[in-house]
């Protein structure tokens, strides 16, 4: 468990269309903040680092898989694909232009440190675009969805605790058809959640997802984060 003596420190701060985008430096910790509610720091990334694994053990016999990963974040979601040869393309959602400085600005983006190498990864390609949008096909030319292997949803606190109303979308029937039709058949859903939601699970199943069930990371104090897991039949 970490502890702190010192004040917070803002690194940066912005004004986008969803709304304030903070990134701070608490002790040796990067933060980042949205709207004022905590979303990730670089403290451990254990879960992150679950929700890639998973989603690939999941697969049935894979083949350098396609993944798309929903939210840079602080990087440790894509630093751990890029770092797995076992991978095909990764894609990375990002609808922050500034989470996407905060890594790819230059040698002193502050978050580069973590993802610099899977940056540098011909296999990586960032998207600045919002997820909801890319599952759906909105944003491509001629509105038809891409598909992956894999889908590493991690944009949330969760499916019960979103950080903005319009991504709750995304956890709806119409959300989950989404997230089905961006999936290749056998394809992997998997969603990082900040606590376990039997609700979702619920919806998983309803909308046609089969081998749904949950693997948990145990945090020091409270309930464990845990990975959503279904995949797309056959």
């Amino acid at each position: 468990m970490h502890t702190h003596t010192t004040t917070p420190v803002v690194i940066d701060r912005r004004e986008g269309p969803y709304g304030e985008v903070v990134l701070r430096r608490h002790g040796a910790l990067l933060q980042i903040i949205a709207n004022g509610c905590f979303l990730m720091d670089t403290s451990d990334g254990r879960s992150e680092r679950l929700l890639v694994d998973a989603a690939y053990d999941a697969l049935d016999d894979p083949l350098e898989p396609s993944l798309l990963i929903g939210g840079l974040g602080v990087g440790f979601s894509l630093a751990h694909a890029a770092a797995d040869p076992r991978w095909g393309p990764i894609a990375v959602v990002e609808r922050e232009q500034a989470i996407i400085d905060w890594h790819c600005s230059g040698a002193d983006a502050p978050l580069a440190e973590l993802s610099g190498p899977a940056l540098a990864d011909p296999r990586t390609e960032i998207l600045h675009t919002d997820l909801v949008a890319h599952l759906s096909g909105a944003d491509a030319p001629d509105g038809t969805p891409k598909t992956y292997d894999a889908l590493c949803l991690d944009i949330d606190n969760g499916p019960d605790w979103t950080v903005t109303e319009d991504n709750n979308s995304l956890y709806s029937p119409a959300g989950l058809a989404a997230c089905q039709a961006s999936l290749k058949p056998g394809g992997v859903l998997a969603v990082w959640s900040a606590k376990p939601s039997s609700a979702f699970d619920f919806a998983l199943r309803n909308a046609g997802f089969q081998s749904v069930r949950t693997e948990e990371i145990p945090v020091a104090r409270g309930v464990p984060d845990v990975v959503h897991l279904g995949v797309r039949a056959a």
